[in-house]
């Protein structure tokens, strides 16, 4: 159109780069096409909805209902007839399009702007889509993640039970003191999981006990409200991200495999200190306005009292422990991590346990065969009928030469056997070892021999090595003498 004015309707449209025809087209009218188009006043085919529509009002009063069942409640009302499945679509988007023009309010999502150093949360997220194995064992677990809302830093543990407090004082207190500082406030969801099993007493207990934590770092406890998880996104989308980053790293390691929970742990570190690093100024600019630190930490484990049993065992939240024989008829203090039990007697630690964890109606066993083998050397019968004697064999090779040797000899006999071996096994500290040879002798289809072995792993005769000393040099106790009364 600014061609038209200097030029001819040809010259104009050829400098525009369109038809003659297109150049008569806009002179007879200079609208927009956007601006031509006008709704249309008729249908071309009937309301396939125009008889049930009243009744789909109805239906749309009744909060939450879906479009699926308001099509199969007209369905079933007004017959297939009338109502073919063909109009399902149709229907779905006019009720979408009653919704938008005539609905009620939707929930509006506010963002927040975070100040540094104002707030930390917490979370438990469970990890078991990352599909870890420990020795070729499915691990089922969780991750308890902490992080900072303005700068992202973050702490990442595994954990091994529930949403405890016992779990969730030991790490935060890890998280804060890898940071240095603490935030002013601590935001946490409404921990559903921990409170699932207790009663109103211990969630009083449970509150308690994690007001006190923050009270001991200064920081305001906050949580969001019950079932509105968006309230704490600052902490649940990272979960995924999280979970998502160490996913990639398994696929890139080509191994989801690890020797042990400590090098699945050294992973988990790794990782998310490589992402710590990234934000590493961000991070520097929020650690100036922490809080500082206490002097030291506060209780991150749940205090447990228990007696020694003639048994030389103790019962700590429905797990049988062994212990020291020496320790029969004492009373120990168990203090229960999330993935170890340390016994003390008094003011000393006797022993550290790995902690069991065990279905709500079982109960479990952590022997240490190492406690019992002096007694059962002198009553090897004994170990027939034991209790818990499968749980005393250390691995699953002991599991298996006991078994055989129960086929193959008699009763006393395989029972000294079986002593004989263990105590090879404690007395040379040589578990693994011994094991190896028990597995090669099986796989032959033999018994181990135990006098061979004992003779290898315990000598009794020990071999004897001369040693020379060479008679002490006078010339350089002569020489430091002489240099002593220069100086």
């Amino acid at each position: 159109m600014s061609q038209r004015r200097h030029h001819p309707q040809a010259v104009a449209a050829a400098k525009a780069g369109i038809s003659e025809r297109s150049a008569r087209r806009i002179d007879k009218n200079p609208q927009l096409p956007s601006q031509k188009k006008r709704e249309r006043r008729w249908r071309t085919r009937p309301d396939p909805l125009e008889q049930i529509w009243p009744r789909v009002e109805e239906l749309l009063k009744i909060p939450g209902i879906l479009s699926v069942t308001i099509f199969e409640t007209v369905q079933d009302e007004f017959g297939e007839a009338v109502v073919p499945d063909g109009v399902r679509r149709t229907l779905e988007r006019r009720i979408a399009r009653w919704r938008a023009l005539n609905g009620g309010e939707k929930e509006i999502f506010f963002p927040q702007h975070h100040e540094i150093g104002r707030q930390g949360l917490l979370d438990f997220t469970v990890a078991d889509d990352l599909h870890v194995t420990i020795a070729g064992l499915h691990f089922d677990h969780r991750l308890f993640h902490f992080r900072l809302a303005s700068s992202g830093w973050e702490d990442s543990a595994v954990v091994l039970g529930g949403e405890s407090f016992t779990a969730l004082s030991e790490h935060l207190q890890d998280a804060l003191w890898k940071l240095g500082g603490a935030p002013a406030e601590l935001r946490s969801d409404s921990l559903s999981a921990a409170y699932k099993n207790l009663d109103a007493d211990a969630q009083r207990d449970f509150t308690h006990n994690y007001e006190a934590l923050c009270r001991h770092y200064g920081m305001t406890p906050t949580r969001n409200n019950k079932g509105v998880a968006h309230e704490n996104g600052s902490i649940e989308a990272p979960n995924g991200h999280l979970k998502r980053r160490l996913d990639q790293a398994l696929r890139r390691r080509g191994s989801r495999d690890f020797p042990s929970i400590q090098d699945y742990r050294r992973f988990v570190d790794q990782e998310v200190a490589k992402q710590n690093r990234r934000r590493a100024r961000l991070v520097d600019d929020e650690r100036r306005v922490l809080k500082p630190l206490p002097l030291k930490r506060t209780t991150d484990f749940t205090l447990v009292s228990a007696d020694v049993t003639r048994n030389s065992t103790v019962s700590v939240d429905r797990i049988t422990y062994s212990v020291p024989s020496r320790l029969i008829g004492y009373r120990l203090h168990a203090h229960l991590y999330d993935d170890r039990v340390e016994f003390f007697l008094g003011p000393d630690q006797v022993m550290t346990a790995d902690r069991v964890r065990v279905k709500h109606a079982e109960r479990g066993h952590n022997i240490d065969f190492r406690h019992f083998i002096g007694n059962l050397k002198r009553k090897p019968q004994a170990l027939r009928y034991l209790v818990y004697r499968n749980a005393l064999f250390p691995t699953h090779a002991y599991t298996r030469v006991w078994q055989a040797l129960d086929a193959a000899l008699d009763a006393r006999q395989a029972c000294r056997d079986m002593v004989a071996l263990l105590d090879i096994a404690a007395n040379g500290n040589c578990v693994d070892a011994l094991a190896l040879r028990i597995e090669a002798a099986l796989d032959r289809g033999k018994l181990p021999n135990v006098a061979k072995l004992k003779s290898e792993f315990l000598p009794t005769v020990r071999s004897r090595v001369d040693v020379t000393i060479p008679p002490p040099d006078f010339a350089g106790y002569n020489h430091l003498l002489a240099n002593a009364q220069v100086l």
